[in-house]
C-alpha cells in the first residue's frame, strides 16, 4: 500500500506555489483558482449561500471529500465563509467573481468565434 499523500496547503501570496517561486499574489491566485472544482464552487455560490449538500448537488460530480478539501482551502484564502445559511462568498470572493466578469465575456465571444470558424484542429508535434 502506498503511503498517504501529504495534504496540500492552500497557496498564499508571498510563498512558493505550483509553477512559481516568486511569491507574487497573482501566482498564488492562479494556483488556487486552478485547483479542481474551485472555480465551480465560487460560481455556484454567486447567487447566495448554499449548504454543503446543496453546493454538492449544484456542482455536480464533486465527491464529498474533494468538496470539503476545497471549501477548507477557500475558507483559508478568505474567499468563502460559513454562516447559518451555509457557505457564502466573502467580500473578497464577490470581488473575485466581479474580476472574472471580463473572462466570462471573453469566453462567450471565443465560443462564438470557434463555432463560426469551426473547431480548431489539434496541432501535431
Amino acid at each position: 500500500m502506498a503511503p498517504p499523500r501529504p495534504k496540500s496547503r492552500p497557496p498564499v501570496p508571498g510563498a512558493k506555489v505550483r509553477g512559481s517561486e516568486s511569491g507574487r499574489p497573482i501566482m498564488a491566485a492562479l494556483d488556487l483558482l486552478g485547483r479542481r472544482w474551485v472555480l465551480r464552487i465560487i460560481w455556484e455560490l454567486r447567487g447566495g449561500p448554499l449548504t454543503f449538500r446543496a453546493l454538492q448537488d449544484a456542482a455536480g460530480e464533486v465527491s464529498p471529500s474533494v468538496l470539503n478539501a476545497r471549501l477548507k482551502e477557500l475558507r483559508a484564502a478568505a474567499l468563502i465563509e460559513t454562516g447559518d445559511a451555509g457557505y457564502a462568498l466573502t467580500a473578497a470572493g464577490r470581488d473575485l467573481l466581479t474580476a472574472l466578469g471580463p473572462l466570462l465575456s471573453w469566453s462567450e465571444n471565443w465560443a462564438k468565434a470557434v463555432a463560426k470558424e469551426g473547431r480548431p484542429r489539434a496541432q501535431r508535434g
